[in-house]
Parts: C-alpha cells; structure tokens; sequence
C-alpha cells in the first residue's frame, strides 16, 4: 500500500484528507458553478496528490510505523522508523481517457464531414407569427419521425449551430424544418431569407438525432401534446400518418391517436392547417375518421373572440382556423382527458408524447402516474417528452 500526500502535508490516517478533495466536487451546485476548474484540477493537476517513494518504503513499512508516528526519526526509538518521503505519482490517467477520446474525435470528425455535405434549399415558406419553414434536400440523408437535425447558417455566423425538429415525413423526398423567431440568431435567419436575395443563403446540416418521438408508433394508442412550435415533432408523425393511410400499410400498430396542440394566438394554427385538413379528408375518404382525434386551445384570447365564436357555434366549421374541430378556449382540464381516454382504451398501453415546457411535463407526468392501473392487464400510461 502506497501512503498518500495531499498539498505536500502528510495525514497518519491516509483516509482522512479525501473527503476534502472529494466533498467539493461531489456538491452538486458548486460543481456545476465551477465545472471546468474541477476538470481542470482532476485532468492537470500535478504534485497535489503524490506518493510514498519506492526508497522510502524500505525504511518506513506503512502499517509498521503508523502507529508510531510521534516518535520517527528518533535516534533511541526501538522501531526505526525513518520520516516518509513522498514524489509525484507517475500520470496513469491517460489509459482511462484514451478510448473515450479516440470516440469522441472519430465522432467529431464525423460530424464534421457530414455538415460538408451540400445542402440544397428547396423552397422557402413564411408562415404566421414570423415563423419560417425551410424544405431542404442532401444526398444520402435518412430520418425517422420526430429526429432533429443541428443548422448552421455561415451568412449569420461560422460557429453556431442550432437544434430543429424536423417537421417532414420519412416518406416525403425532403426533409424541412420551421423556424420561430425566439432570439439573434433565429432573428437573424429569417432576416437573411426575407431579403430575396439572388442567390440563397447556404445552410449546413448535422443529423438527424433520435428523440422520444420516434417510437410513437409502438403503441396502440397514443396521446400527442404539442406546445406552441413545440407541435413540429408531431407535425412530423401526422404526416407519415397521412401516408400510411394512403397506401393502407399494414405494419401500422397504432390503431387511435389523441392530438393536442395549445396555443396562445390564432395566428400559430396557421402553420399546419392545411395538414389538419388534408388528414380529415384523407381518414374521411378511407373510411378511418376515428382514427384520430384533435383537440385545438387557444390560451390568449378576447371575450369578444368567445362571443364571435359562440354565435357561430352552428357553422359546419371553426371560426378561427376553418377545420371541423371547434377550437377550446383556455387550458385542457388533463384529469378529465385522461380519464376519457382510460375509459375508450381499458386494457391498452397508451404512449403520452410531449413537446413542450416543463411545468406542462410535470403536470403530464402525474396525470399518467394517477391514471394508470395497479393491475398490469389493465391501461397503463407511459411518458415521453421533449422540453424546450
């Protein structure tokens, strides 16, 4: 056994001064506050921790002199035992690091060779409430439903890359994206696609990326929550819906699907109206209109906007985005829908999917913690959810 120094002062009790080195980047708040001095301690420090010398452990055997610590170097002591030196312990911490970096380069490098490959832009959308939608062609590129994909833009800046769900179907030949401005730099995209230039913006692209979303379609029943832009990994899911149906394929596992998308102006149902639409009259056509169900919530309206609504409350269609399902005002009471949804599927197992903020995630999370059954044979709610 190797006797231990810390900052060159030494311990009887080698178990004593660890707990100094370790307490501080074990306490979770200092260490996110501090990560990179501690990764720089741990990785670079050296001589703070050090070791007993081969030499010296010739004349000063551990656990022979530790109980006599007080009396070494004594000339008249009946042990002989000589004061401990201590040198730098040869670095053995790159046979630790070594495979993990040799990944994490050869994944650097691939991501790196994929964002070289060319882009092409295939058509620019505006949509309502400054959002912009990108549809976009590579060679090669292959995507499953809900994945996201990292964008970079060289006209706004050479560094950054951001994360976007992609808003296509597998099953189309482009994939593309929808941006809203919440920042510089999405800002700043939007601007330079707005300024109809001659020759358009060159975007670099890294993915797609796994999320939650892709195993919707492993459950029989699922329930899609969609905040705001948070509703594009399930734009994503409807669309490959539409095209199942379609070609009536028949590995579908998923036989209902509860859709629920809340929003705080009229101006963002915009954004995938016609999707909506075009898959009434798709499971209209195949004789599959119970296939899914929608629910549509306004959080930011007017009383003058209720009482316009009311009065149309006969229409064939909703006054505010034109579809046959009549859009909710205020929040979805989540106990009750639950318990709707526990009560059309008993003995199903339900995927809840979330895209959306925290506070919403957790209110989720609970409802499927309550509503689901003790009784494994009986409805059982799974949760999976994207924050943002």
């Amino acid at each position: 056994m190797r006797r231990l120094e810390v900052a060159h002062i030494y311990y009887p009790n080698e178990d004593l001064p660890f707990p100094l080195l370790c307490f501080p980047s074990s306490y979770l708040p200092l260490r996110r506050s501090a990560t990179s001095s501690f990764d720089g301690f741990l990785l670079f420090s050296r001589g703070v921790v050090r070791g007993q010398t081969a030499e010296s452990l010739k004349e000063h055997i551990p656990k022979k002199c530790e109980p006599y610590y007080k009396e070494w170097d004594r000339k008249r002591s009946d042990h002989h035992c000589k004061e401990p030196e201590f040198g730098s312990i040869p670095a053995e911490s790159w046979k630790w690091v070594l495979a993990p970096l040799i990944l994490y380069a050869f994944e650097r490098v691939l991501r790196f060779w994929r964002s070289c490959q060319k882009v092409v832009v295939t058509k620019v959308v505006k949509h309502p409430s400054k959002v912009l939608e990108l549809q976009m062609y590579m060679k090669g590129f292959s995507m499953e439903v809900g994945q996201y994909v990292f964008l970079n833009c060289p006209s706004v800046s050479h560094w950054e890359w951001h994360p976007f769900t992609l808003t296509s179907a597998p099953e189309e030949n482009f994939f593309s994206v929808h941006i809203r401005a919440a920042g510089d730099w999405t800002e700043s995209l939007i601007d330079t696609f707005e300024q109809q230039k001659p020759k358009t913006p060159r975007i670099k692209v890294d993915g797609p990326f796994g999320t939650a979303s892709e195993d919707v379609f492993q459950y029989e029943v699922a329930m899609l929550v969609g905040a705001g832009i948070g509703v594009t990994p399930f734009a994503s899911i409807l669309k490959s819906i539409w095209y199942k149906l379609q070609h009536a394929d028949q590995k579908l596992k998923t036989k209902k699907i509860y859709f629920y998308w809340i929003c705080r102006d009229t101006g963002s149902f915009g954004w995938f109206n016609d999707l909506l639409a075009s898959l009434e009259q798709e499971m209209e056509a195949s004789g599959k209109a119970g296939f899914l169900s929608y629910h549509l919530f306004l959080t930011g309206w007017s009383s003058s906007m209720v009482g316009h609504a009311a009065l149309n409350v006969d229409k064939a269609t909703d006054v505010v985005t034109g579809l046959r399902q009549k859009t909710s005002f205020g929040r979805p009471m989540w106990s009750n829908e639950f318990s709707a949804v526990a009560a059309a599927h008993p003995r199903s197992v339900v995927g809840v999917f979330l895209c959306g903020p925290g506070p919403l995630a957790k209110s989720l999370q609970n409802c499927c913690y309550q509503h689901s059954s003790l009784d494994p044979r009986k409805v059982q709610f799974y949760f999976n959810k994207e924050n943002f």
